[in-house]
């Protein structure tokens, strides 16, 4: 089986679990490593070549965008206009539409392939939302995250001026509705209160009950499981009461980057544009031949 060869952009958490779930695939390999500072390269991964720039990297077929989500478009734009596919786990809903039409647009004038939001949720739980959905078309599904890490959200404190470390926690209140509790260090020479509004007023926590918490150790704290619950209670034909249910318990990144390498997988069986996971058939994540997969599944 030929490999697809893989870059991986960004090596924080996510990244640093993607290079783990490469290196357990059975049709890809690392093509190199992007990661802002060259200078300080972890032991894992000084068997690969770590560039700034994906354009210092040799036969990349597909770029894995290990990256904050507000970095997504910026990334994803440049690597598609090369002509390389790109995957990612954008997990800002309210943006996914607009940015499925931008990043559609630059990959159908190169010929590549982009898969936005392709974690797990936004991601694997839009997939089984969607045939939720199917399954029983009137009806209400409730989402309900943790209690755990987010990493997005985690991300995005971390970006705000004055944090010096954070850990943006999820707790399920029930129907779709969430608690965000987040816990910061403080840079020195900044005040927690004014810290703590501008957190509140990031588009990430804007919408839902935020508690920010000044603590001496965030690393003291951290979990990165995390986990969900749906359901959906709903009608199929003209059949009412019909309850579907949905449960996990994950470590965050882990599975986030595991869907990554899944969707990087699939780009190769689009046509050239930008897609969501629940547009792409769920056989196109797994390796392998198709023939043998419907055999074994179906």
């Amino acid at each position: 089986m030929e490999k697809k060869r893989v870059a991986v952009v960004g090596y924080g958490n996510i990244g640093k679990f993607t290079v783990e779930a490469i290196e357990a695939s059975c049709d890809m390999e690392i093509a190199g490593i992007v990661r802002r500072n060259i200078n300080d390269i972890p032991e894992e991964i000084k068997k690969y070549k770590v560039v700034s720039d994906i354009k210092e990297l040799e036969g990349v077929d597909v770029a894995i965008l290990a990256t904050p989500t507000r970095k997504v478009e910026e990334y994803a734009k440049e690597i598609l206009a090369m002509g390389i596919n790109t995957a990612d786990s954008y997990d800002i809903h309210s943006g996914i539409t607009q940015l499925r039409a931008n990043l559609d647009k630059v990959a159908k004038e190169n010929g590549s392939v982009a898969i936005i939001s392709a974690g797990w949720d936004p991601g694997s739980d839009s997939v089984v939302r969607t045939l939720m959905e199917a399954a029983a078309p009137k009806g209400i599904t409730y989402t309900n995250f943790g209690p755990g890490m987010s990493m997005g959200h985690t991300v995005a404190v971390k970006a705000i001026e004055g944090v010096k470390a954070a850990l943006s926690m999820t707790i399920p209140v029930g129907t779709g509705i969430h608690r965000r509790m987040v816990y910061i260090e403080v840079k020195e020479g900044y005040k927690f209160e004014e810290v703590a509004k501008a957190i509140k007023a990031d588009a990430y926590f804007v919408n839902d009950e935020t508690h920010v918490m000044q603590v001496e150790c965030v690393d003291n704290l951290l979990d990165m499981g995390h986990g969900v619950m749906m359901c959906r209670k709903g009608v199929s034909g003209k059949t009412q009461n019909q309850l579907f249910e949905f449960n996990m318990r994950i470590n965050n990144p882990a599975l986030t980057a595991q869907m990554l390498v899944n969707a990087a997988r699939a780009t190769f069986r689009q046509n050239a544009g930008c897609y969501t996971l629940p547009e792409v058939p769920v056989i196109d994540l797994l390796p392998g031949d198709r023939e043998e997969w419907i055999a074994h599944l179906v």
